[in-house]
């Protein structure tokens, strides 16, 4: 019986969901492959990667990953609830906040930097595999996906109108409130005074809400660990619940994030 396969990148914020698990559930190299796939390059725009994930994602599906992950290992850990759905609604997407723009130093700050070349790398990506003749079946998801990518590198570019770049500081605007009301009301009301959401060891929930938070102290500025807490806070404006407080201390001192995390928080 052949190994599955964990589709990854080392600065993907969901890849991390699984990336976790394996670690923390005992998992070594002997029992699941590990293959990169480039997302700064768009390599998950080729059609032979569609062909296995329709939607280009890394990996493939992190919600069903991980429960696979979790069902399948030797050690047991409290099983997923409906937090993990909450915290995959695009409404709170980690993903989202390292292209968006507030204002204009924002947007400027990001058009010089690494966010513009993922943007311009993806059009790249797109243009060149959407042409090819594996794409035809997948018509709709590159018109799709050529459109919307390009609308924000056009942005990025200043080759829009005003009214749209104000469109989209608004829209950035609204979605970091969202992810402020997240973190201040709705995820302390799923955290344990102490420990983590699965005891006193990280159960299925706690490994997506351990990647999203590093990904929203990233985006809040912080490159590693250590600063990651004082930037969110710096980001959120006013005091962090003490549970989400001390949640975060609780996951920094685990191997596994110590280990997912060497190179900086993503």
């Amino acid at each position: 019986m052949s190994k599955p396969v964990l589709y990854t990148y080392s600065m993907s914020v969901w890849a991390a969901v699984p990336e976790l698990a394996l670690i923390e559930l005992g998992y070594t190299e002997k029992d699941v492959e590990k293959k990169t796939v480039n997302l700064r390059e768009g390599e998950n725009f080729n059609p032979a990667f569609l062909k296995i994930n329709p939607n280009a994602t890394v990996p493939a599906s992190t919600a069903e990953v991980t429960k696979y992950l979790v069902q399948n290992a030797k050690s047991q850990i409290k099983a997923g609830s409906s937090l993990i759905a909450k915290i995959h609604e695009d409404l709170y997407d980690p993903n989202f906040p390292r292209l968006l723009a507030r204002d204009d130093d924002e947007l400027s700050a990001k058009a010089g930097g690494f966010q513009h070349d993922f943007l311009a790398n993806r059009q790249k990506a797109l243009d060149k595999y959407s042409v090819t003749e594996d794409a035809a079946v997948h018509k709709e998801f590159y018109d799709n996906k050529l459109a919307g990518n390009a609308h924000v590198l056009s942005i990025y570019q200043s080759k829009v109108t005003d009214d749209v770049k104000n469109g989209f500081f608004e829209q950035s605007k609204a979605h970091w409130d969202a992810l402020r009301s997240f973190i201040l009301d709705i995820l302390p009301a799923h955290l344990p005074n102490s420990g983590f959401i699965g005891g006193a060891k990280p159960g299925e929930d706690d490994f997506h809400v351990a990647a999203w938070l590093a990904r929203i102290a990233s985006v809040s500025g912080a490159k590693r660990t250590e600063e990651g807490f004082e930037e969110l806070e710096k980001e959120v404006g006013v005091p962090i619940p003490e549970r989400v407080a001390k949640y975060w201390n609780a996951w920094i001192q685990r191997e596994s994030w110590k280990m997912v995390y060497q190179d900086g928080l993503h």
